[in-house]
């Protein structure tokens, strides 16, 4: 299979995940309270949407990055794809929990803290079987040198080590899911190691620039 279909389902699997995120952004009505005071007692809400917003789409954009060093997908790469699909979906609802329980504090608020660990990190496990696979895939086209796989893999291994801190913080401070979540986004943010050396074109890529 080409990786095109894998891309068309993941980007309209990422498209519908972010879009949700935006469904729980509700302030009460005239008649509650100024409009300032119910702005600042959403900020859990807002501050969880904003993060969480940029969570999927630093996904959308490394998953693309990923997936343009693969000529060839196979049934492993797709199941792959699918664990971390599952865990993209589910982050509008344990945004929604943490934006709920977080205001409140105590055991709601940790365990609310605890699923959205929960969450990420699953997501980034997601992301380490497709690399994994990409490093011993013969589909992946230019070859990912050896040299370069051991920095590749200490860039896509740190996530999910600062997500399992964050579910054990959760604990005893709940909003340092948000504050690492926050900080992984920063980090992945910036293409520090790409798979694909430097200069290496793919055919196709070259093509497409010939055409333009």
């Amino acid at each position: 299979m080409s990786r095109a279909r894998l891309e068309i389902f993941s980007d309209a699997v990422l498209a519908v995940a972010i879009t949700l995120l935006a469904l729980d952004l509700v302030v009460k009505g005239p008649g509650n309270g100024s409009l300032a005071s119910l702005l600042f007692h959403e900020w859990p809400a807002l501050a969880a949407y904003v993060i969480s917003f940029f969570t999927i789409g630093i996904v959308w954009v490394n998953h693309h990055a990923l997936l343009s060093n693969v000529e060839l997908v196979d049934r492993s790469l797709l199941f792959f794809n699918l664990v971390l699909l599952l865990f993209v979906v589910l982050i509008p609802d344990a945004t929604r929990l943490l934006a709920a329980y977080l205001p409140g504090g105590g055991r709601g608020a940790q365990i609310a803290a605890v699923v959205y660990g929960v969450v990420v990190e699953g997501m980034s496990i997601g992301f380490i079987l497709m690399v994994e696979w990409m490093f011993r895939s013969e589909w992946t086209e230019p070859s990912i040198p050896v040299d370069r796989r051991w920095a590749s893999r200490r860039r896509y291994y740190l996530a999910p080590l600062l997500y399992l801190s964050s579910i054990g913080l959760a604990f005893v401070y709940p909003v340092t899911a948000l504050i690492l979540s926050a900080i992984v986004d920063i980090y992945y943010a910036f293409e520090q190691t790409p798979l694909r050396a430097r200069g290496v074109a793919r055919p196709d890529v070259a093509e497409d620039d010939m055409d333009e």
